[in-house]
């Protein structure tokens, strides 16, 4: 009692300072002297201080908000510790609707207003090139342009190298994919080793020769398979120069449909093994083969301090009219960046493809006499049908000659006189042949150009480049050259010739990019919980009892995870061969990383740590839910109740503390479930459906709302035995539409079958009503609860077909045969309704597709966004692709938003000029629409396709089946569908008034209740249960690690155990990276429900782990190559919004 009077004095208190505060406030602006009434006629000197008492204003405003916070900090305490009374029952009130009551814990949504001026921008210079703008003034149009089909002709003058020599760098390079027509092991075997071997042998015969490599799984699986001379070897090929290993990632990733996770991982994990074994530091960025380019890459390169990258696929218009403008190298900067400090130097190369033909100038037939891979008498030859000749003394200066023309036009495309001629292609230098007839006729032709004025042409680096064009144009490597433009925006979509716009690929194989994104989840939260235990049993002495071993399984899992981002995987473009070899890999390692979660939560959950026992052969907690194989969707386990009480511990992944519906499987109606200290709880139970018309037998769903600590665990009892008060049954209402179906019932839950009838229906929770079609079962409109006025938000399904012409559709192509026309389902959808206090839900049975759209009526997060997921069964589909389209009352005017990477979102303008597809985006995480009144997100636990082909629409494709091959190299068509669960939610906003839409501008943000609605969908919370065998006891007791909640603008991106310099140790020490979140404060955010907090970028990291402290704490370039500053005794941090900062830290 003594607790609750605190706390209400402490709520007057706030209310009080914050009255008097803006009193104060307007009582010094009132009673200013110098302010005149004078109709508004301000002199210069009184505007000046009309901004001086603005800023007074806002440097109260900002005391005030620092006030507050100090207060609501001391609320927070006094809340936390305080018993409350027992939670409050939900009802059922008269007109047929539950009530849960408000929980009796304040709730806090406080933001510094400084934190709302980033999302306004407006600072900094606007970029030259700007891709928003490039596309809607360029014409697209497809000229033919002589031998350079896609460009035009390029002249010269031979004086125009006279002031200053013509440098040539020809760059030999091998692209090896990790995995398409083969699977990773098989090209490994047959192919890249070979390429590996030789390249020791053949750079050695000549101090003169380069190559260039990218791909460090293909690398690392090498070096374990070489001897230590071998070894030694190519570290001297790496310290003098003549190998150069380019980006340095676990491999070339997808820039469309990866997760800037699973983006940065791959790069730690390549670089952290370049470090180790070779003490090499990449330089320079390598992309050559990523079917279109995001703006998240450059930003994450230029943070692990490269300098410089290139770029290869790029829509051929914007390549034609870069290159007409001089502005196929540019420094790409991002849109937010106002100083500069994201750009980097980047190179785009300006033809069809990185193959031979198309690199050492404008005509393919010419370059294709340059590849002497294919001399006379070998396995492939020149389409062009004129042959290489090898080089000699008699045709040297004439094959020299015609060389020479292609790289004097080449150079004329660009602004420095130092030329880039990559030279090779897939899994080139295979053979000791081939490095023979290119290395020794090139160096023929160099020497032959050396011998005259105004050129030098060597072997070089993609660095040896960079580095010449920055000493000819007087820069620091990394600096912007006088004169190159500056550019933000990204290269999406991608078009390599016509209307062949690679925009299929965004959803093709979604089964996998949702296995991607699962695993991703797994592998985040068992980084995080596995540095947490090792920590902690370091800290009690107890860590020769903990399986650290368990770090051959985190570490093959993150290989695993960089593997799946490569771009003929998460991709969905590989061979059904290689997609199962992906698969199987996969599934391992997401087995893995549930046992690496259970051992770490075993240790975290047990109040005496002492009793601590490590039995790898009877696991202390079971997994939530097994997968049978690598294509199947799992199955939760269900729990075994019997006469002794079983224990389940929640794992929550977030770095916010969260109040969420955790549902679980029991095999019994008659539950109770009980908190940690033993107090009965309220929850829903239902049926467990096995379609629309079969229930599981003795399998029924608990759905409980709890509450769990940040990257905590928590703990639930669950006993056999009926609370009537507490144990609320749903009710369901089953719509069979007039057909014939029996439907099996339950005497514990109420069912109606109504047999034939549509009118329409609606389900409510705290916030919104809304509406669902009685005949589709689809939504309809939102109405939120404080408005009259219905919003427009009605779904339906659509097929699209393609071209009956020769190009048609494929794993890459999306090739419509024109608009999409409406799914028609052979009979009406089977409805099931269900309503219950915590949750209700819609589920429409359609014969490709089943789609839930559950409402939480729950405060805060979960009960302001729809729950929605379609299982889409398509494989008789043929030449066919399905699509959810959602029409809304938004005046969106062409304009939509998607987001890159899940790290920024991109404003996109659907073009009218061009054809459907190329208005096609990928959508990793969201996308929305939106005018000056409201914002409608999608968000998305799994990347697909996404466009808005009118005003107020949004559709999404969820999957394609295509019959054939789209002459893209792949070789087969899309036949080996899954049933595939597509998981979303649909988030509704309103604007507050006052708060325009930023209209001119090329950034857009989410909200932060967007970012954290984002976050629940992508981070469930995992449920545990202790297993059987294990005696349960009063000794398992909630596990905390935070002291203090991280800002809700500060996501907790990874919390990674690094390698110690044995293999398979892990360090003391880790790599915690940071990302500050860039939002928009002008979406209303009152009644979230949740304790939100933002601090001008500042964190106490020294004080933010509970029980630990940290004993050593360095900022590092993102891949912790680079330490960024000494290590200093402060642990206070600050970050930038949009920022992501690694620091290597170690606990103690």
């Amino acid at each position: 009692m003594k607790l609750k009077k605190q706390v209400t004095v402490c709520g007057a208190a706030i209310f009080c300072v914050a009255v008097f505060s803006l009193y104060l406030m307007l009582d010094r602006v009132q009673h200013d002297p110098t302010r005149h009434q004078n109709g508004g006629n301000f002199p210069r000197s009184q505007i000046s201080v009309l901004q001086n008492r603005i800023e007074q204003l806002e440097q109260l405003l900002e005391e005030n908000h620092e006030i507050i916070s100090h207060i609501k900090d001391s609320v927070l305490e006094l809340t936390a510790n305080a018993e409350g009374p027992p939670a409050m029952l939900p009802y059922y009130t008269v007109n047929g609707s539950w009530v849960v009551p408000p929980e009796p814990r304040p709730s806090f949504f406080s933001i510094s207003p400084q934190d709302c001026q980033f999302a306004l921008g407006g600072r900094g210079q606007k970029p030259e090139l700007q891709m928003l703008t490039v596309s809607e003034e360029l014409p697209f149009d497809n000229v033919d342009g002589g031998v350079w089909r896609q460009g035009f002709d390029i002249s010269y003058d031979p004086h125009d190298w006279d002031a200053e020599d013509l440098q040539v760098f020809v760059v030999p390079h091998s692209h090896n994919d990790p995995g398409w027509i083969k699977t990773f092991d098989k090209y490994y075997t047959e192919q890249t080793q070979h390429i590996l071997n030789s390249m020791v042998s053949k750079l050695q015969e000549d101090p003169r020769r380069r190559f260039l490599w990218a791909e460090v799984s293909f690398f690392a699986k090498w070096w374990d398979n070489i001897n230590a001379q071998k070894r030694a070897a190519v570290r001297r090929l790496v310290g003098n120069g003549q190998l150069e290993i380019a980006t340095g990632g676990w491999v070339m990733p997808d820039e469309a449909n990866s997760h800037y996770f699973a983006l940065i991982d791959q790069l730690i994990e390549g670089h952290q093994w370049l470090e180790r074994n070779l003490g090499a530091t990449p330089r320079s960025g390598w992309a050559v083969d990523p079917f279109g380019h995001s703006s998240t890459m450059p930003y994450l390169l230029r943070r692990a301090n490269l300098t410089s990258m290139l770029i290869q696929r790029v829509h051929y218009a914007i390549k034609k009219h870069f290159a007409a403008t001089h502005s196929l190298e540019f420094m790409w900067r991002q849109t937010w960046d106002s100083d500069s400090s994201t750009d980097i130097f980047c190179h785009m190369m300006p033809f069809y493809s990185y193959d031979i033909p198309h690199t050492c100038g404008p005509d393919p037939k010419i370059c294709c006499q340059f590849d002497f891979k294919r001399l006379p008498g070998g396995r492939i030859n020149c389409p062009w049908k004129v042959p290489p000749r090898a080089i000699t003394e008699a045709n040297v200066a004439e094959r020299a000659a015609l060389l020479l023309d292609q790289y004097r036009k080449k150079s004329r495309l660009f602004r420095s006189n130092v030329l880039l001629v990559p030279l090779g292609d897939d899994f080139r230098y295979d053979k000791p042949q081939e490095w023979d007839a290119q290395f020794f006729n090139y160096q023929r032709l160099f020497d032959f150009f050396n011998s005259r004025p105004n050129l030098h042409a060597q072997f070089g680096t993609l660095s040896d480049y960079f580095d010449a064009l920055y000493k000819r144009t007087g820069v620091e490597p990394g600096a912007r050259p006088p004169g190159f433009p500056v550019l933000s925006g990204d290269f999406f979509s991608y078009a390599d010739r016509e209307d062949h716009y690679w925009t299929g690929y965004y959803t093709s194989r979604p089964f996998y990019k949702s296995l991607d994104r699962v695993l991703e989840a797994h592998l985040r939260g068992a980084e995080v919980l596995y540095s947490l235990a090792a920590a902690h049993s370091r800290h009690s002495g107890l860590a020769g009892r903990y399986p650290l071993s368990d770090f051959t399984l985190l570490t093959e899992a993150r290989r695993t995870l960089g593997l799946f981002q490569h771009h003929d995987a998460i991709t969905g473009t590989a061979k059904e061969a290689v997609v199962v070899d992906y698969g199987v890999r996969l599934l391992r390692s997401l087995v893995n990383l549930k046992q690496v979660i259970i051992h770490a939560a075993h240790y975290l959950v047990l109040g005496d740590k002492e009793t601590y026992h490590f039995d790898p052969e009877a696991p202390f907690l079971q997994v939530d839910d097994t997968r049978l194989s690598h294509d199947a969707l799992p199955e939760r386990t269900v729990i075994q109740l019997d006469s002794l009480p079983r224990f389940v511990v929640l794992f929550n992944p977030l770095e916010q503390e969260r109040f969420s519906m955790v549902s679980l499987l029991v095999n019994s109606p008659r539950v109770r479930v009980l908190s940690e200290e033993g107090q009965p709880l309220a929850v829903q139970i239902s049926a467990h459906w096995s379609s629309a018309t079969e229930v599981v037998p003795d399998v029924y769903q608990v759905s409980v709302p709890v509450r769990l600590p940040a990257l905590g665990l928590g703990v639930l009892q669950l006993q056999l035995g009926l609370d009537g008060h507490r144990t609320l049954p749903s009710s369901v209402r089953v719509y069979l539409h007039g057909r014939q179906l029996s439907v099996s019932r339950h005497e514990a839950f109420p069912l109606r079958v109504i047999d034939s009838g549509s009118s329409d229906f609606a389900l409510s929770n705290r916030y919104m009503q809304v509406w669902f079609s009685g005949l589709t079962g689809l939504l309809k409109s939102i109405r939120r609860v404080d408005e009259e006025q219905e919003q427009q938000v009605d779904m339906e399904f659509l097929v699209y077909g393609t071209r009956t012409s020769k190009d048609k559709s494929g794993a890459y192509l999306f090739l419509p045969d024109g608009e999409a026309k409406p799914y028609v389902p052979k009979e009406p959808p089977v409805l099931h309704v269900t309503e219950g206090p915590f949750f209700s839900e819609v589920v429409a049975y359609y014969e490709h597709v089943h789609q839930v759209v559950r409402l939480y009526n729950l405060p805060g997060v979960e009960g302001l966004s729809l729950d929605i997921s379609s299982l889409v069964d398509i494989r008789d589909y043929v030449n066919k692709e399905l699509a959810l389209r959602i029409h809304t009352d938004i005046d969106s005017q062409g304009i939509f938003f998607t987001d890159l990477n899940g790290f920024q979102v991109q404003p996109r303008r659907y073009l009218k000029k061009l054809p459907l597809q190329a208005n096609f985006y990928p959508m990793p995480v969201m996308a929305y629409i939106q005018d000056a009144h409201k914002r409608l997100t999608l968000h998305t636990a799994q990347a697909l396709g996404v466009s808005s082909l009118k005003d107020g629409q949004l559709e999404v494709i969820l999957d394609r089946r295509l019959m054939q091959d789209d002459n893209r190299g792949l070789g087969q068509g899309l036949k080996d569908n899954k049933r595939t669960c597509n998981r979303f939610r649909l988030l509704l906003e309103r604007r507050t008034v006052g708060s325009e839409v930023q209209d001119s501008h090329s950034t857009s943000y989410p909200s932060l209740l967007s970012h954290l609605t984002s976050m629940y969908l992508n981070t469930p919370a995992l449920a545990l249960p202790v297993a059987r065998t294990q005696l349960p006891g009063p000794g398992l007791r909630s596990f905390h690690p935070l002291a203090s909640s991280l800002p809700c603008d500060f996501h907790l991106l990874n919390l990674r155990t690094l390698q110690a310099e044995e293999d398979t140790l892990p360090s003391v020490e880790m790599a915690l990276i940071l990302h500050r979140k860039g939002f928009d404060c002008g979406l209303e955010a009152k009644n979230l429900g949740f304790n939100c907090t933002t601090s001008q970028g500042k964190v106490a990291l020294g004080s933010l782990f509970h029980g630990l402290d940290v004993v050593f704490l360095q900022p590092t370039s993102l891949t912790l190559l680079y330490p960024l500053a000494s290590p200093s005794n402060s642990t206070d941090v600050y970050l930038e919004p949009m920022e992501i900062a690694t620091f290597r830290l170690r606990l103690g």
